[in-house]
């Protein structure tokens, strides 16, 4: 009798396991879930390398790893092809398909490595001086080409090499500049740029002798600083060529967005020449067609403008004759790859709160739609197989593969069994008349243990940018989805500026950041209010970063009496001040309508310092110190106003973080702070304002 009472609990305590109460989602979820990413997909379309990113929580850190489905398997199952305390990224196929080039810091400093897909140890392939940031492998798979970091004037690597070790010994820590930049995004410049390089690869597979530079005569960085990639370079078919996309530095850098595309030949031995001189604007991205005749790529057509459409391009290889593909498609694409038989291009765009595939035949510019709902990341195609990663409010990304033309089919099921008994919160779209009487676009979202007639308090999330989106994607910093588990409902609009809605909506922002915005969020607010009855506006609070967390100052003090708190990340709080500290002076010019120093009425216009006497609403104000792009100055200047005013505000600073906050326990302690401060002012009962 005792044995079978022992067993009958014991029974039911692994259902009750088995069968765990649902619960929300938290942040201690969200920086420990891993990371789908990078599908490349194999010369024979059968197999795809990917990478998963998990969380190291005892090392704070990030860890990056390959791994490969089986494409034909009915049943997919992935297989992990690299495993070590350093981590693998950026694969790249073999042209055979028997092996995988990729990037790991194994040996000490970051060098290309080739793993054999069929099993055994991986090769070192370069075994340079200096870290190899990225690369790519020609398409005959006897070349690489690399980016390096190094002095301009230098005839070697070892000359960067000295002087770095030099420079390490150097009791002196004193900088000396002539020109911008002095820093970016979150580094102060040491003189070196990024250098394109290539080398041949010996009959031992490896990189030996001195790398042949590429871009060395040009005074600018290949790729881009800080965020440019190898989609910033490319083989032509043969392997004969290379196309890449620069910026001449000179002394107007910092305010210029003038990147040209550049042909050099592969091994070296003359000038890059430029094929986009005629456009003064942004082109990037060049991309070979499967024949090697025709180049697509990227264009903007307005100078100094950063988040102009980005109009697909075709150039003629062998007479530079150019023409606009889809000209009248208002989306800006973001990335190109080339259909095989080389009649179309894949390239992804957002798309009304949504980031989609669509592809576009070369000869008509028709543009058809390959994705639904949900955000497309990362997307690789060979043959007719495209693969890409998927998310959406409820998802982060899991990988998927398609035949052109056919249905999708998931080959990832990543964080499912860490989080079977997470509920999350339930998400919708919807419209509303905005500034103007026009359209404008935005989602709430439900707390995770929502009940039919009660009302819930709100976290009034504003979306950076300006011109981004908070659309139907995934993110590991401004989740709503943390907010909805801690028991808020969340409201995001994309506001006039906004991404994915046409060129001219994203324009209508620039010279009016405290105008139409405002009267979308709140237009937007009162119509969500209006549609969706379980909003408790009595009990709300506004967060934002970046041009949201600028928003949180001019809400402060331009609709002061709507919010119980405000948190503030990264916010500008002095438009002088930002025109004058801030590093990419393309931005601040174009938003004003020209340089502080040229046009000040327009950079004071809604400055949200001249509001600052009718600041009353508790805020928490958030800073990333390596933060180049708003820098520290504008937290403090907040906080001081703050503090003068005698409005209850709390300053939260990060040493060690830039724009972003990326180190997971500074993530956990971000967020355990801001849900805080929320707790404090809304987890009470319902009052009128």
């Amino acid at each position: 009798m005792k044995f079978r009472l022992l067993t009958m609990v014991a029974a039911l305590l692994a259902a009750t396991t088995a069968t765990a109460a649902p619960r929300g989602f938290t942040v201690e979820d969200l920086v420990n879930m891993e990371r789908v990413g990078s599908p490349a997909v194999s010369p024979d379309a059968t197999r795809v390398i990917y990478t998963v990113r998990s969380t190291d929580m005892e090392n704070n850190r990030g860890n990056t790893q390959l791994w490969m489905v089986d494409l034909r398997a009915a049943k997919p199952a992935p297989q992990r092809l690299s495993q070590h305390a350093s981590s693998s990224s950026d694969p790249e196929w073999s042209p055979a398909g028997d092996a995988v080039y990729f990037l790991s810091a194994r040996s000490g400093s970051s060098q290309v490595w080739r793993q054999p897909v069929a099993g055994g140890e991986p090769v070192q392939v370069t075994n340079l001086p200096l870290d190899v940031d990225n690369f790519r492998l020609a398409p005959s798979g006897d070349r690489l080409a690399f980016s390096l970091a190094v002095f301009r004037d230098c005839a070697d690597l070892a000359c960067t090499k000295s002087r770095l070790d030099a420079k390490e010994k150097d009791k002196a820590t004193g900088k000396v500049y002539d020109r911008l930049f002095v820093r970016h995004w979150d580094t102060w410049g040491d003189h070196r740029n990024a250098v394109l390089f290539s080398a041949p690869l010996g009959a031992d597979g490896k990189v030996g002798g001195e790398p042949v530079s590429l871009s060395g005569s040009l005074d600018g960085d290949v790729p881009s600083k800080p965020f440019g990639d190898r989609e910033e370079y490319r083989f032509s078919p043969d392997g004969k060529t290379i196309v890449f996309s620069a910026r001449i530095a000179g002394k107007t850098e910092a305010w210029s967005t003038n990147f040209d595309l550049y042909s050099v030949p592969a091994t070296g031995g003359a000038a890059p020449r430029n094929l986009t001189q005629d456009n003064p604007a942004w082109d990037t991205k060049g991309t070979f067609s499967p024949d090697g005749r025709t180049l697509a790529y990227l264009a903007m057509a307005r100078p100094g403008f950063e988040a102009d459409r980005y109009q697909v391009m075709l150039m003629d290889v062998a007479t530079g004759e150019k023409r606009k593909l889809a000209a009248d498609w208002d989306r800006s694409a973001g990335s190109l790859v080339w259909r095989a038989d080389g009649k179309a291009l894949i390239v992804d765009a957002e798309d009304i709160g949504q980031h989609r595939l669509f592809s576009i035949d070369v000869a008509s510019g028709k543009v058809t739609p390959l994705t639904d709902k949900g955000a497309v990341g990362a997307f690789d195609l060979r043959r007719d197989t495209l693969v890409y990663t998927h998310a959406n409010l409820q998802s982060g990304a899991q990988l998927f593969s398609m035949k052109l033309g056919g249905k999708p089919k998931q080959l990832t099921d990543v964080n499912t069994e860490r989080l079977k008994d997470v509920r999350f919160g339930e998400s919708e779209q919807f419209s509303f008349a905005g500034a103007n009487g026009e359209t404008v676009y935005g989602y709430v979202m439900k707390p995770w243990n929502a009940q039919p007639g009660q009302k819930y308090p709100v976290a009034f999330i504003v979306h950076g940018g300006p011109q981004g989106s908070f659309g139907n994607s995934w993110s590991y910093r401004w989740n709503p989805q943390v907010y909805a588990g801690a028991g808020y409902a969340a409201v995001f609009i994309d506001f006039h500026g906004s991404t994915g809605y046409g060129q001219k909506f994203t324009d209508s922002i620039s010279n009016d950041w405290g105008g139409k915005p405002l009267v979308d969020l709140q237009k937007g607010y009162d119509a969500a209010v209006q549609k969706f009855s379980w909003l408790d506006r009595s009990r709300d609070c506004a967060l934002g970063a970046s041009y949201g967390g600028y928003m949180m100052n001019w809400i402060a003090g331009n609709w002061s009496d709507e919010f119980k708190c405000i948190v503030n990340h990264d916010g500008v709080f002095d438009t002088r001040g930002m025109a004058y500290s801030t590093e990419e002076q393309w931005f601040t010019d174009w938003e004003s309508g020209g340089p502080y120093f040229k046009v000040p009425e327009n950079h004071e216009r809604f400055n949200p310092v001249h509001h600052v006497n009718k600041w009353k609403t508790p805020m928490l104000v958030i800073q990333g110190d390596l933060d180049f792009r708003i820098p520290t100055a504008q937290a403090l200047g907040t906080f001081t106003a703050l503090q003068r005013m005698g409005v209850e505000s709390k300053l939260l600073v990060f040493p060690d973080e830039n724009h972003w906050v990326l180190k997971p326990a500074n993530s956990v302690q971000w967020h355990h702070n801001v849900v805080g401060w929320l707790d404090q002012y809304l987890k009470t009962q319902p009052a009128a304002k």
